[in-house]
């Protein structure tokens, strides 16, 4: 894929999250509001009501900011370009065959457990930190591992680095 190809992937996945961001806002907005309404207020001491909402309002607040610092980052990732023959890094995708199915992982320091569509791929994005990221780090096209993930054990072949 070229240089292009991977900073459209990166801005398909920076709205991705912005979309998420966008409900979390509201989703928290929504709870902070239940929290303070005048029928949340405790009928006794024994009703937490509002101070669950409130809780639940924190949370979605802090989650909105883990996502922002998730896009600041990926918004400065270097693309760099690789050739078939470079070891897997950072920033590289790469196409392997899965248990006899042909995949393709993007991998980022930050921003996994995604799924991108790009034209008509379906782009797994993996973190270097994640099991599969992990194991793909420094590997070249050609070799294969074994990884196993829950009480399954994947074969994977790297096909091919970009």
């Amino acid at each position: 894929m070229s240089l292009d190809g991977k900073r459209r992937l990166v801005e398909l996945l920076r709205a991705q999250i912005a979309e998420e961001m966008a409900t979390l806002v509201a989703a928290a907005k929504a709870s902070q509001e239940a929290a303070t309404h005048e029928e949340a207020r405790p009928e006794n001491d024994k009703d937490t009501r509002a101070l669950e909402q409130s809780y639940l309002a924190r949370g979605q607040a802090a989650r909105v900011e883990e996502l922002q610092e998730v896009a600041t980052r990926l918004k400065f990732l270097a693309l760099p370009a690789y050739a078939q023959d470079d070891r897997i890094g950072p920033a590289a995708l790469v196409e392997v065959e899965v248990d006899d199915e042909e995949a393709t992982f993007f991998l980022v320091p930050v921003g996994g457990g995604r799924k991108v569509r790009l034209g008509d791929r379906e782009i797994t994005v993996v973190t270097t930190s994640s099991p599969v990221g992990r194991a793909l780090l420094g590997k070249e096209v050609g070799d294969e591992f074994v990884l196993k993930i829950g009480p399954r054990r994947r074969r994977y072949t790297v096909l091919s680095v970009g």
